[in-house]
């Protein structure tokens, strides 16, 4: 599977000057321009509801900015990963998806799509992406949210681009997925922009950070996102940072970062990594309460492998034996009377 990019677009893809955006009182965005070269990969991050996706719509031109101008460039082939995954049909089935794209639909055989050029059978694509054959005739509505971005990821990589937006890819995806998207996109020839929470794919994907603080304040940072950290000298978005609610055209997102800090994919590879670890090995006693419980004490873990010796200690030692003045004596092997006689002493007598 590859990310198959179209024919090269011009050297300048977009070009924003003195962009400014409003929803009521609430300020989006004030003065931002930024010029976006062919080949560059740009991340947005910052608060929920701060307007990442509105700022990531004015750029590829699906929503006008109220002051400045935005220019595309020439010869933009457009691929959308949106987070409302709005470009599926939820009463439609997996193969009605595919086949039903204009773009993927192969003329007089209706098994089959377009992908990449080449016609490939409907099911046998579903299966590069985990799906079974049960599942190719099942509703959209039916799966669940990882799956969805699954079949979403399908589509766009069906088809060449040569300008890809993703809003918010790595939410509900497992991670396998996780790392296919960051290897499909470290081969990726065309411009990305993107939308993301999770802080290991923004440094995996990213070569340039526009970090939205607020008030509509927007700065652009070269690196991904311990680059951006270390430029602004902060662990994080400051406590000053205004977190508004989302406004007109901006989605709620669900993903939301722990809070040890540790990324999206980190969090995933870690519960992974517990659940085959409790698979491997049994459970071992808490070494806390080892000490206080009796059967964790190191002389019954010994005795509890003889337990005929413990039976013996424990008649021994039993307080009516003691009183009555019986002795319990261990009963011993016997042994001979004579040591065994070898071979050579039996010669001798024998000549004797």
């Amino acid at each position: 599977m590859a990310l198959e990019a179209g024919p090269k677009s011009g050297r300048k893809v977009i070009e924003a000057t003195g962009v400014a955006k409003k929803f009521g009182d609430k300020q989006i965005l004030r003065d931002f321009s930024i010029t976006v070269q062919r080949g560059d990969r740009i991340a947005l991050v910052g608060p929920n509801g701060v307007g990442k996706t509105t700022l990531l719509n004015m750029l590829i031109g699906k929503e006008q900015p109220d002051q400045g101008e935005i220019k595309l460039g020439t010869n933009l082939e457009l691929a959308l990963f949106d987070q409302a995954r709005a470009q599926l049909d939820g009463n439609m089935t997996l193969w009605e998806s595919l086949t039903g794209d204009p773009d993927m639909r192969v003329s007089g055989k209706a098994d089959q799509v377009l992908v990449r050029g080449q016609p490939k059978h409907v099911v046998g694509y579903l299966k590069e992406f985990l799906f079974d054959e049960a599942q190719a005739r099942a509703p959209v509505r039916s799966l669940s949210g990882g799956e969805k971005a699954r079949l979403l990821l399908a589509k766009i990589m069906a088809r060449s681009s040569n300008l890809l937006v993703l809003d918010e890819p790595t939410n509900d995806l497992d991670v396998e997925t996780l790392d296919l998207m960051q290897e499909l996109l470290g081969t990726y020839d065309g411009t990305v922009l993107l939308v993301s929470h999770d802080r290991d794919f923004l440094d995996r994907v990213a070569a340039t950070t526009i970090a939205m603080e607020g008030d509509g304040r927007a700065t652009v940072y070269a690196g991904g996102w311990t680059d951006y950290l270390a430029q602004r000298g902060q662990d994080d978005f400051s406590e000053s940072v205004v977190k508004a609610k989302p406004g007109k055209g901006e989605a709620k997102t669900e993903k939301r970062q722990s809070a040890s800090g540790i990324s999206f994919t980190e969090k995933h590879r870690l519960e992974a990594c517990r659940g085959r670890s409790s698979a491997l090995k049994p459970r071992l006693p808490n070494s806390k309460n080892c000490s206080a419980t009796p059967s964790c004490s190191p002389a019954s873990q010994r005795s509890s492998k003889r337990p005929a010796t413990r039976l013996y200690n424990g008649m021994r030692n039993s307080p009516m034996l003691r009183k009555s003045g019986w002795r319990l004596r261990r009963r011993r092997r016997a042994r001979p009377a004579h040591p065994p006689m070898r071979f050579a002493d039996g010669i001798r007598r024998g000549r004797r």
